[in-house]
């Protein structure tokens, strides 16, 4: 009888594949990197073609690291790296160009003529008028991409789908990060699209997160998709984070906080985005209010290229007192609370005493900093589930608890994201699947901190563009 599940996790650095049991256990694991391009200053893409074969690769190692095979997989949930648009044609499924990525700031001369529309898009979308958003890069896909309008357009999700099972369709939580997708009436609106230019494009199907999606055509067939969810929805999820008010931060390539609202799409505070967090077929949808920090790890992965860094494992060893050197990681403009696509980053404080671990700290103080700046938007948050590859770094996560005066909690494994996909397609499949466990958790002390200084540095950040 199956009783494992299989998650698939495309992210925007790698491509992964992970076997659980229904108690969240890992029981075998792919991972494949996955290339990105510069070609121009606050410009970012991806090669569909190698995100497809990344993934494939990841799977099939996923299969053999387990010792299975699959006629064993249960159920199997995808989740994503959202907002990157990929244009494919749709009778020969080839890719017209690269990918779009969601960190991609080209856009931002649109977003301005646009910008005096938001208040209506953010009441339709829940969201702000941003470059991080699918409509922009479509727009720009159509107008200087050379992509023809009979293209078929998709979310990453949707690209995998369609290699995946032949199907071209979305989930509720993924159309709901682009800008043209109502979150009341959850359908595709066409009065978003002509203010895109966008009037008559050819989209997905919408889909409940949790809804039979078809069975795969490839490893012999028959896995049954019972799952899509966004990868920062699957990351709430997968913290069992299913009470209004409960509230996860994960530290990735970027940080973004959801805090669960309930079944009502509440208008955000300042600076904050409603969307969907998920939609079980039958059930009604669950909101949330994101916070979308767009670099987090980032700032590591640039202190690795100049040199700076060596070995990630070194940054589970920083330790000392908050520093008076501030990071600001505004490669590609600033998101939540401040969505400012012109913002560029700096550090400042620098003396001749400044040496490299101070900077390593920086890097790190500033995922910190940012998400408390994020969280004080919010309001009152009881207790923060953290995941990520960094909420390893037990200075990180204590300086976390301190800055928001909270606790912090981290679960038994990092992998909360491609668990919470895999946990939901289980469920659908009719599974007994269980919550992961608490692992860690950090009490916040009374301890001074320089949340003044940082702010300080990001007014400096925000005013390079003027």
């Amino acid at each position: 009888m199956r009783q494992l599940l299989l998650a698939i996790d495309e992210g925007t650095s790698s491509a992964r594949a992970i076997v659980f049991s229904p108690k969240g256990e890992i029981l075998g694991l792919g991972r494949q990197t996955i290339s990105l391009y510069y070609p121009h200053p606050g410009w970012v893409e991806q090669d569909p073609e190698e995100l497809w074969e990344a993934q494939h690769a990841a799977i099939s190692e996923a299969f053999r690291t387990a010792g299975i095979t699959p006629s064993d997989i249960a159920a199997v949930g995808i989740t994503n790296q959202r907002e990157t648009t990929i244009a494919w044609n749709p009778d020969t499924g080839k890719p017209y160009t690269r990918a779009i990525v969601w960190q991609d700031r080209r856009t931002a001369p649109l977003c301005e003529q646009l910008k005096p529309q938001e208040a209506y898009f953010r009441q339709r979308t829940g969201l702000v008028i941003d470059p991080y958003f699918s409509a922009t890069k479509i727009a720009w896909l159509l107008s200087e991409g050379g992509v023809p309008k009979s293209a078929q357009f998709g979310t990453v999700d949707a690209w995998l789908l369609y290699k995946l099972t032949g199907r071209t369709q979305t989930d509720v939580s993924n159309a709901s990060r682009t800008l043209l997708f109502d979150i009341h009436t959850l359908r595709w609106e066409e009065a978003l699209m002509e203010r895109f230019g966008l009037g008559g494009i050819r989209l997905p199907e919408v889909r409940p997160s949790g809804s039979f999606y078809g069975e795969t055509l490839l490893w012999g067939g028959g896995m049954p998709i019972y799952a899509v969810l966004g990868d920062q929805q699957a990351a709430l999820y997968g913290h069992g984070a299913f009470i209004p008010g409960q509230t996860k931060n994960t530290y990735g390539t970027g940080c973004f906080i959801l805090k669960n609202i309930g079944t009502v799409p509440e208008p955000a505070p300042q600076g904050i985005l409603t969307t969907v967090a998920w939609q079980i077929e039958g059930e009604a949808t669950v909101y949330a209010w994101e916070a979308a920090i767009f670099s987090a790890a980032a700032a590591l992965q640039w202190l690795e290229k100049v040199g700076l860094l060596h070995d990630y494992a070194e940054l589970d060893s920083l330790s000392g007192q908050v520093g008076d050197v501030f990071f600001v990681p505004a490669f590609t403009g600033l998101g939540a609370p401040y969505w400012d696509p012109y913002a560029r980053g700096l550090i400042i404080g620098l003396t001749r005493e400044t040496d490299r671990q101070t900077i390593l700290l920086s890097a790190l103080e500033a995922m910190a900093y940012q998400s408390a700046d994020a969280l004080e938007a919010f309001g009152a948050v009881d207790t923060l589930f953290v995941d990520g590859g960094v909420s390893v770094n037990p200075y990180l996560m204590q300086l976390q608890a301190d800055l928001i005066g909270r606790p912090v909690e981290r679960p038994a494994h990092g992998e909360v994201t491609a668990w919470g996909v895999a946990a939901l397609a289980g469920r659908m499949a009719g599974l007994n699947v269980e919550k992961l466990p608490i692992h860690e958790r950090w009490e916040p002390r009374h301890t001074a901190h320089k949340l003044h200084r940082w702010r300080a540095a990001v007014q400096r950040a925000l005013k390079w563009a003027q």
